[in-house]
């Protein structure tokens, strides 16, 4: 037997070359956790993600800063959710002077209006009061699978070669949200209609609501900075009483003063705490989006069930 001997930074070239090279991450700029990580479940490790909301914090209320700027100007691409939630993100980018695609992520998602009659002083909603946009529409799991189709092929323009994994990533993805969506409607289907009517701090459930046949009433409208007058806050507690509605919730991202008054005036029950707008952190309950619906759905059914013992 012959044995071959390599100089050994030919063998070590030979080494590297034979194995395929290794795309760089992409750098991924978005606008809430939410969409954060949507983008992480279908970019895997190929993709760095950074929220320019963080977990726990309101989309609302959000002011960009100069660091803001600078992460954009360093990203492959910036992804807003879009529906008039985030427009700040795309004024942004232009003022960073970001040359790179910018990705709506909830383009061909069919959108319902809402007849809030609060202004939305922040951009949410489009449109006249009576038929403004709810942007809201990752509060469906089915609607949220168009969210996730058109971050992968969005991923796969820019990096061809992990195309394949994004793919692969979105249809595992698409799989779970499928499931998802199956168990919140089987579990409001044990809850009878009359009963599926809850109250929570700012109109952030109109696509949860129609998809699942629950009906919310809010305070405050698409914006959670809309202020609620007070002759409106007294017709909402009377119409609680009339309809005997059962709970109210406090969402994770609001001030909980307003919905504990109403709790005590209308005799409703408080039934916890739900996440609209953002996720919690890593400890927390809702670190994902999957986790985030299930933690709502677990909120909602116990409130709801309790209210009629």
């Amino acid at each position: 037997m012959r044995h071959f001997k390599l100089p050994l930074l030919a063998l070590l070239a030979l080494l590297f070359t034979s194995q395929p090279l290794r795309a760089a991450t992409l750098e991924v700029v978005v606008s809430f956790s939410i969409l954060g990580d949507f983008v992480r479940q279908v970019g895997g490790d190929r993709v760095k993600v950074t929220p320019l909301v963080s977990a726990d914090q309101d989309a609302h209320n959000f002011q960009p800063r100069p660091s803001d700027a600078r992460r954009i100007g360093a990203a492959h691409l910036v992804v807003v959710s879009g529906l008039g939630f985030d427009p700040w993100l795309e004024r942004l980018a232009q003022t960073a002077g970001y040359k790179g695609p910018v990705l709506i992520a909830s383009n061909g998602i069919d959108p319902i209006a809402t007849a809030n009659e609060h202004d939305d002083a922040h951009g949410h909603g489009q449109g006249t009061h009576q038929d403004a946009v709810d942007p809201h529409a990752w509060q469906d799991a089915s609607r949220a699978q168009r969210y996730v189709a058109n971050i992968a092929d969005a991923l796969a323009q820019i990096d061809p070669a992990g195309a394949n994994v994004y793919h692969a990533n979105a249809a595992r993805y698409t799989t779970e949200l499928k499931a998802l969506d199956a168990d919140i409607r089987s579990g409001f289907a044990r809850i009878p209609a009359e009963r599926r009517k809850v109250v929570s701090s700012h109109d952030a459930f109109g696509y949860f609501a129609r998809a699942y046949g629950v009906r919310f009433l809010a305070p405050a409208g698409i914006s959670n900075q809309s202020e609620p007058s007070a002759s409106g806050v007294a017709q909402l507690i009377r119409q609680l009483r009339r309809e005997k509605v059962p709970a109210v919730f406090v969402e994770s991202i609001s001030d909980p003063r307003l919905v504990e008054r109403i709790r005590k005036e209308s005799g409703a029950r408080l039934g916890g705490t739900l996440y609209s707008d953002a996720l919690s952190g890593a400890d927390g309950p809702a670190p994902t989006y999957v986790a985030m619906m299930r933690h709502n759905l677990k909120t909602l059914l116990e409130g709801l069930a309790e209210s009629g013992k």
